[in-house]
């Protein structure tokens, strides 16, 4: 009876993101903001298989409901087991995973509790990436024609088909997006935060910003700076965020005797301020999606240097918005940088029509408009479905 009334009551469908931990990532940013932007319409809670990091932390402190399961190694089915229990506690009307282990305890916990469908974003790929053909088996006996996956570009679609075995009709491709109104040039005085930095305002900055992690390749950025500087004494790099390659990133850096050209600046909350102190936006990763830090430098007006991975050059448009080269190419990235580097016009043209490139594909409301479609074509479909459930049992 309480449960019948409470779903009478119930206003708006239940969203449960589910996600490995709330830590800064980019899959964990774009949920908070589907949260805050879509709560409107939507009741968001938040469930981390791992640790609650520190978006976690800030998403609890706004007053969203946020669960950890606290997963052990291996397969956990009580994993499985705690997540049927609270999406049926919780009256769960879609289930979002990000990313594939996420997903993968969406679809089993559904063997204990089978009302929510699911939608699974794939944000990158692991690298190297190939078929895993248990994973493929998997996904094609617990896939529902009621669920949805989303890729967030194009060649993680490619990848997904391939390398996953999911059948194409099930997959919609949705681009990441940004506030592009916290990015737009002018918001913030590049020659204060320099100076805040301790960057002087002839210094030629390259800015990264992305998790320290072994994906990310810093090592490959720190070696860029290198080469560079021995044709630009003023070349500067700052490294913005955190993660666990942070010392030995540090320890590489005091080796090579580049402790002044070098800035680490943890996670930081302004990007959009600090970008305004940059020439050029870098992004040396091996592997990625559709990497929100590059769509939020073009906001921004920054022209990008960046490896052609993943979804990058979805994004970038080699010679037009910045320069692409292959990952782990130190000598191509100096040499794209040293040209952006002779030329203020260049780096002004580039970072125009980067700044118009993220304004026509790559806003935050064009992406939560494409999801809120989405959501709704879901939640339709499962009411037909409890409706057809209902009308069998009362024909028993």
């Amino acid at each position: 009876m309480q449960r019948a009334l409470r779903r009478i009551q119930k206003r708006r469908p239940t969203i449960v993101q589910l996600l490995h931990t709330l830590n800064v990532g980019g899959a964990e940013v774009l949920a908070a903001r589907l949260a805050r932007g879509l709560g409107l319409h939507y009741e968001f809670i938040f469930v981390c298989l791992d640790e609650l990091g520190s978006l976690g932390r800030e998403l609890r402190d706004e007053g969203f409901q946020v669960r950890v399961l606290g997963r052990k190694a291996g397969v956990d089915w009580s994993c499985s087991r705690a997540l049927a229990r609270f999406c049926r506690q919780e009256q769960v009307d879609i289930l979002h995973a990000h990313q594939y282990t996420p997903f993968f305890y969406a679809m089993t916990s559904r063997l204990l509790y089978r009302r929510p469908p699911v939608i699974f974003t794939e944000h990158g790929r692991h690298y190297p990436d190939y078929p895993r053909p248990k994973r493929m088996l998997a996904n094609r006996l617990l896939l529902e024609r009621r669920d949805r996956v989303v890729a967030v570009g194009r060649a993680v679609r490619r990848a997904l088909i391939d390398n996953e075995g999911i059948p194409s009709r099930f997959i919609d491709v949705i681009y990441n997006g940004v506030r592009l109104s916290w990015f737009a040039p002018g918001t913030a005085d590049g020659r204060l935060v320099r100076q805040e930095l301790g960057l002087s305002p002839h210094d030629f900055v390259m800015m990264q910003v992305a998790r320290l992690d072994p994906l990310k390749d810093h090592v490959t950025a720190i070696q860029v700076l290198e080469r560079v500087l021995h044709q630009r004494h003023d070349a500067r790099l700052v490294l913005v965020g955190e993660g666990p390659e942070l010392g030995a990133l540090q320890e590489l850096v005091r080796r090579r005797s580049l402790e002044p050209y070098v800035r680490f600046l943890g996670l930081r909350k302004d990007v959009g301020r600090l970008l305004s102190a940059a020439d050029v936006c870098l992004l040396t990763s091996i592997s990625e999606g559709i990497p929100l830090t590059l769509i939020e430098a073009m906001a921004a007006g920054l022209p990008v240097a960046a490896t052609s991975v993943g979804g990058v050059p979805e994004i970038v448009d080699d010679g037009r918005t910045g320069f692409l080269a292959a990952h782990a190419d130190q000598s191509g990235l100096a040499d794209r940088i040293l040209r952006l580097g002779d030329s203020p016009a260049l780096r002004h043209e580039m970072g125009r029509l980067g700044r118009e490139r993220a304004m026509l594909s790559f806003s935050e409301e064009q992406m939560h408009a494409a999801y809120h479609q989405l959501y709704e074509e879901m939640l339709r479909g499962r009411g037909r479905r409890i409706a057809a459930e209902t009308s069998v049992a009362r024909l028993r």
